[in-house]
């Protein structure tokens, strides 16, 4: 489902099955990204990434050039992208390691401290939102402000509420929408635009180019989304 279609979706939507379906779309969006940025790309993610059909018209200049992006890289890839891929990820995310300005660290605490660290404020804001929607990360070791991890809660508390529709249960449904609309505009939008900025500086190849403009496309878009819910909610009441 293309962004185009999630947002015409959102607007009219006039039955309980097509705003679950939204959630499912939206909730598949955030895991694929999250999935993206979370670890290297191996051997079958490239051949699922390969198998996919990318849109071509999504209402989203930023979201288009990346898919494009990514569809051109994809589409003359080869065994040897693996290792290709693998070089670009590490150069784009981990860089040389001696400051704050050497890579696109995926984390917000290094776009929202002063000195450009790890495991600040933001980290503490992160976790105390998963705490407070009874979400714990699993085993992997980062920080809960690493762009995937924040980028998987979205794709969670979309899961909910897709959940939440389907059982009619609009109060807990409405009330989720709400905490990922403050999440996406107190986390996401807040640090994202200069990540991305980073990773396009960063990254030499098109694939990570089109990986970070397809993120903030995809943010972009989900903010008209969760705003015209919201406003279709004021509406009612």
């Amino acid at each position: 489902m293309s962004t185009e279609e999630i947002i015409e979706i959102s607007e009219n939507a006039p039955e309980e099955m097509d705003l679950v379906e939204l959630m499912s779309a939206r909730a598949q969006g955030y895991g694929m990204l999250a999935r993206l940025l979370r670890v290297e790309i191996d051997a079958p993610t490239l051949k699922e990434l390969q198998g996919m059909r990318f849109p071509t018209a999504t209402g989203n200049a930023k979201a288009d050039e990346g898919y494009r992006q990514m569809f051109e890289y994809l589409r003359r890839a080869w065994d040897d992208s693996i290792t290709e891929l693998a070089i670009d990820f590490v150069r784009t995310f981990i860089g040389h390691g001696v400051n704050g300005y050497s890579a696109a660290y995926p984390f917000e605490s290094v776009y929202t401290s002063e000195r450009r660290l790890l495991m600040q404020e933001a980290r503490a804001e992160v976790l105390a939102a998963f705490r407070e929607n009874n979400l714990k990360k699993d085993r992997w070791t980062e920080g809960e402000d690493h762009i995937a991890l924040e980028l998987e809660f979205m794709q969670r508390l979309s899961l909910r509420t897709a959940e939440a529709i389907a059982a009619e249960n609009d109060d807990e449904a409405i009330e989720l929408v709400r905490r990922q609309y403050a999440f996406l505009q107190d986390h996401l939008l807040n640090w994202v635009p200069m990540f991305v900025s980073d990773m396009r500086m960063f990254a030499k190849t098109v694939f990570y180019k089109g990986v970070a403009q397809m993120l903030m496309g995809f943010l972009e878009e989900d903010e008209a989304v969760l705003t015209a819910l919201l406003e279709s909610v004021t509406e009612d009441e």
